[in-house]
């Protein structure tokens, strides 16, 4: 890693728009450390566009900490580790339910916390979310929930950390076709 080079963390850089936005970065001069869950797809991913790759889950402090260590400091973080889950409420189980506000909004307190101490003014933070945070979904109450709760807290983060010169940021995409 070069001295001057701006290092970002990507999440779910696996695949879709992590490993695409990871691309990006890597060929606008970032050294990129993509993390998702699944080693092996992410070691290809890595090595596909040039980037460091750590297996982690970014629900969990701990695997994120190994992350952030790797990265040694965090200029942007792009969250957009995430999961389109559940069903009708009529239908649905607790544990699904938990599991996608889990991945989908507690991730991003974890990785926050996680990548905060180590940002320096000018560092910016970018969360994926989802048009059905302002349209919800019939049939994805939990996914809908998750993605306006994760707009509700980048919002308020926003405010804490802009006194330290750290920009919260929220890209709302449309439906996109993703594995």
């Amino acid at each position: 890693m070069d001295e001057g080079q701006r290092v970002a963390i990507v999440t779910g850089g696996s695949s879709g728009i992590g490993l695409a936005v990871g691309g990006r970065l890597v060929e606008r001069g970032y050294d990129v450390v993509l993390t998702a869950r699944t080693a092996a797809t992410l070691e290809a991913a890595a090595a596909g566009i040039g980037a460091r790759w750590v297996a982690a889950d970014s629900t969990e402090p701990d695997a994120f900490a190994a992350v952030v260590a790797e990265a040694g400091r965090v200029d942007l973080l792009v969250h957009a580790a995430g999961v389109m889950d559940g069903t009708f409420v009529r239908k649905e189980s607790l544990t699904t339910f938990e599991a996608v506000l889990r991945t989908n909004l507690t991730s991003a307190f974890v990785v926050s916390a996680g990548c905060l101490p180590v940002m320096s003014p000018g560092g910016r933070l970018v969360f994926l979310s989802s048009s059905s945070a302002h349209a919800p979904q019939p049939g994805r109450s939990a996914y809908s929930a998750s993605k306006a709760g994760l707009n509700a807290f980048a919002a308020a983060m926003a405010k804490e950390v802009e006194r330290d010169g750290i920009a919260v940021h929220v890209v709302t995409t449309g439906p996109v076709a993703t594995p």
